[in-house]
């Protein structure tokens, strides 16, 4: 492997308390020879004390800025403002390649450091899967939320806790009224998130796929109350809710969780809202009558920080191991560079190029 030094940053957003990278994987790292740099956090689900333990290096949040030129910056979440150019190679899901609000910005802030950015989400085997993912956790906490949220049980602000917690809250109590779901993708990792998580609150969700979704039945669709869209869409297709839906009359939805969120992108599948709740407001009523309620929290699986973060740490662990110019990591170059070309961004800008 080639020598490397991780960095990995601390995150800005006050609600992640997730990691890419868990201190017992991290020590495997530091064993094969690897650099690795961890930032303080005050809010991360394993403190620095941990991965120092492990043979990590300490740094002060937010260092990243100033570390050496070739280390490669780790992250999961946006990057700060500033600074306005990003001279360091950066992996973390960087939302920008589906014409996102504000991705053409950071992308010419790379162009203008001449780094590059090493996107998770395009981190792909040969046959274009994803090699780590928090898909499953997210569609867990997509159901579960809905779940709660149908039977009157969410609470703002939304605050962390480990999956026992969550299972105690998610299950049936005397007096809970039955009702239908329906999981919109049901086969991948989010959708076999989301039907578990239906399972554990005694619920056994209608599952979707791509069968199903070819020709959609919009009837069926709103005669379920409540819908999970786990559905991470690469090319335009048909919406499955549009603005008319929400006003049909004989609508017996009441509860959409939209776990994939591409709000403000052409692909998304449910172009009913125009920005994402949070966890201090993590509903929004589309419809006062009948009642339409809606979910779309863009980092989920952050509400367990240390099962999803160990999930994802023990798969980006091997690709660490093999970080290289080829291979996935080429891939995402190689994708990064295309979406600035989308963009109008000159290719001769780019260190790497």
């Amino acid at each position: 492997m080639t020598e490397l030094h991780l960095w990995l940053r601390h995150e800005v957003r006050s609600t992640e308390r997730r990691t890419p990278l868990v201190p017992s994987d991290a020590r495997r790292l530091v064993e094969r020879g690897v650099t690795l740099t961890v930032e303080e956090s005050p809010q991360r689900i394993f403190p620095a004390e941990e991965y120092e333990a492990a043979g990590c290096r300490t740094a002060p949040a937010g260092s990243w800025v100033s570390a050496p030129e070739r280390a490669v910056v780790l992250g999961l979440k946006e990057l700060p403002d500033q600074p306005g150019e990003l001279t360091h190679d950066h992996i973390f899901f960087g939302h920008a390649y589906k014409r996102q609000p504000g991705a053409e910005a950071l992308l010419r802030r790379f162009a203008a450091g001449g780094g590059t950015l090493l996107d998770l989400e395009y981190l792909v085997d040969d046959d274009g899967r994803r090699l780590a993912a928090f898909g499953f956790w997210a569609g867990y906490l997509g159901a579960a939320l809905a779940v709660l949220q149908h039977r009157g049980r969410l609470t703002a602000p939304l605050t962390p806790l480990s999956k026992d917690e969550l299972d105690t809250l998610l299950r049936p109590v005397a007096g809970d009224e039955e009702f239908t779901a329906l999981v919109i993708g049901a086969l991948g990792r989010s959708g076999r998130g989301a039907r578990l998580g239906f399972l554990t609150a005694g619920i056994e969700a209608t599952p979707w796929d791509l069968a199903e979704t070819r020709a959609l039945d919009r009837q069926a669709l709103l005669a379920h109350d409540v819908l999970v869209n786990a559905v991470l869409a690469t090319t335009p297709v048909p919406p499955f809710l549009r603005e008319e839906d929400l006003d049909d009359p004989g609508r017996r939805l009441r509860t959409v969780c939209d776990v994939t969120v591409d709000v403000g992108s052409p692909l998304n599948v449910l172009p009913v809202y125009d920005r994402t709740t949070e966890w201090t407001d993590p509903v929004r009523r589309l419809r006062k009558e009948p009642p339409l309620d809606l979910i779309a929290i863009d980092n989920l699986p952050s509400l367990l920080p240390r099962e999803s973060s160990a999930d994802f740490s023990s798969a980006l662990l091997p690709q660490l191991l093999q970080y290289e110019t080829g291979g996935p990591w080429g891939r995402c170059r190689d994708r990064f560079h295309q979406a600035c070309r989308e963009h109008g961004i000159v290719e001769g800008e780019f260190r790497n190029g």
